[in-house]
């Protein structure tokens, strides 16, 4: 029992509404609040989206500054410390604003998604080589921990390669997403599997999870008993 549970707190994402759950913090005062609560409550990790006045996805850097700013303020007013992630992922918006707070910021961690994919049926999550290239070796310049978030098993294929290309630097922090429409369905059979290809291709590297929706309670319970980190929040699932 020696070795400690790692909690990721992913407080808003980039799209759960008011109107799904109205504990999801939208506001820059809202996310900062839920950063204190949460490390309070024994989360370790912070995974920040920022949203815009009207509650859209944003990334635009003042709007990061504005909030990140807010957070570790009252953070450390609270007497909390915990490790900052700020995402880069929002594909709607061009690649390098999805890069530009993070030389202003500089997080302890930063999202890192290793591939494109269909998301949920609905349009194009894009992640191009050219933007991954420069994003890992952004990490590496600047000091941040990057978080391969894995939403399907091609995405290891990827993470290996840019590892073997010094694009990324091993060890890694992965984090297996789960469940997503057009990603990995979750189920205890695949996080097996995911957990097995991470320490074929790169050994010694840490790892968490979460389940979305209906395979939230499983892929929880089954990351703890294996001995592997996991994610909660608003994020993820509302209920």
């Amino acid at each position: 029992m020696g070795k400690k549970l790692i909690i990721t707190a992913a407080l808003c994402g980039a799209g759960t509404t008011k109107k799904q759950t109205p504990c999801v913090p939208i506001t820059p005062e809202e996310i900062a609040a839920d950063a204190v609560a949460c490390a309070k409550a024994g989360a370790a990790v912070i995974h920040i989206h920022v949203r815009d006045e009207n509650g859209v996805n944003s990334m635009d850097t003042k709007r990061f500054c504005q909030v990140v700013d807010l957070v570790r303020e009252e953070c450390g007013k609270a007497g909390v410390d915990p490790v900052l992630n700020l995402t880069t992922s929002g594909s709607k918006w061009p690649e390098d604003i999805r890069r530009a707070h993070l030389p202003i910021l500089k997080p302890e961690m930063c999202s890192y998604d290793p591939g494109t994919m269909n998301w949920a049926n609905s349009y194009i999550f894009s992640n191009s080589p050219a933007f991954l290239e420069q994003l890992g070796h952004d990490t590496q310049e600047l000091g941040i921990k990057p978080e391969c978030e894995i939403f399907d098993g091609g995405m290891m294929g990827n993470v290996d390669y840019y590892v073997k290309k010094g694009v990324l630097k091993a060890p890694l922090h992965f984090q297996f997403c789960m469940g997503c429409a057009n990603g990995i369905p979750g189920s205890l059979k695949n996080l097996i599997f995911m957990k097995e290809t991470m320490e074929s291709l790169c050994p010694g590297s840490t790892w968490s999870c979460f389940g979305v929706g209906h395979s939230a309670m499983e892929i929880m319970y089954a990351g703890v008993a294996m001995g592997g980190h996991i994610r909660v929040g608003m994020e993820d699932n509302v209920m």
